[in-house]
């Protein structure tokens, strides 16, 4: 997207794209890791709203660089339909008022499947403007590639404009090699083999993740609790105020 961390991966265009010949980018150094957690949550189709809600609020450059085309809202909501989440995997990180900020799609094109197992996976992340800069982009980059390995994907594919730098550092700092076709970039990501450390560690960000949902959920529910009550005593204190008068 035009602010950081930012891809144009899952939207469908209606158009089929030209292929054209690619030319490799050189990598660039990979980035120091960043230790600090962020709680990815998975989604379910139960958050088909929320994630309308948080596509649609991007802006109309964000919306080109994910899409690599202009998404209205109409199409953001036929994408939306027709995510598969038995099929798919969709993630998302969500503010403390359980707003959706940032949320990545990881496709497993059906093609591509043998066993029942994926062999080539391709990623779309969109963040909220409000929340750029603070590296959700690379965090949920990072989240898929652990669910891609422990799950036995040999490839994990980006499709974004070549103006789209941000995403294509998140990819470039992860190892993936970059080729570039005019005004479009791919990028392809050979994930290492699971281990038992790599399924521990999903799991336990897993469950972390449902637990700080879960406390923002309470605390959005005392909240509002809270300002119910205060209603209703302004409520009885004008009443009262009435009559007295």
């Amino acid at each position: 997207m035009s602010v950081p961390d930012r891809t144009n991966t899952a939207l469908p265009e209606n158009e089929a794209r030209t292929p054209t010949a690619a030319a490799s980018v050189p990598l660039a150094p990979r980035a120091a890791p960043n230790w600090t957690w962020v709680p990815i949550r998975s989604l379910t189709p139960r958050h088909r709203e929320r994630i309308a809600a948080h596509l649609i609020a991007l802006q109309s450059s964000d919306r080109y660089l994910r899409s690599v085309y202009p998404a209205t809202d109409g199409q953001i909501s036929n994408y939306v339909d027709m995510l598969d989440f038995e099929h798919d995997e969709v993630f998302g990180i969500f503010s403390r008022r359980l707003e959706l900020i940032a949320m990545a799609h990881l496709a497993h094109p059906v093609a591509t499947t043998t066993v029942g197992r994926p062999t080539m996976s391709e990623f779309g992340v969109s963040v909220l403007p409000h929340a750029s800069n603070r590296r959700f982009g690379k965090r949920l980059f990072e989240h898929a590639v652990l669910h891609a390995r422990n799950r036995g994907v040999e490839t994990l594919f980006v499709h974004a404009l070549s103006e789209n730098r941000a995403m294509l550092r998140i990819a470039r700092d992860a190892g993936s090699t970059v080729e570039r076709a005019g005004s479009e970039s791919e990028a392809w990501l050979k994930p290492p083999p699971d281990t038992l450390a790599s399924h521990v560690g999903e799991l336990v960000g897993h469950q972390a993740a449902e637990l700080d949902y879960r406390f923002k959920l309470h605390a959005r529910q005392v909240s509002t609790l809270l300002d119910v009550v205060a209603e209703v005593k302004t409520s009885l204190a004008k009443a009262a105020h009435v009559a007295e008068e």
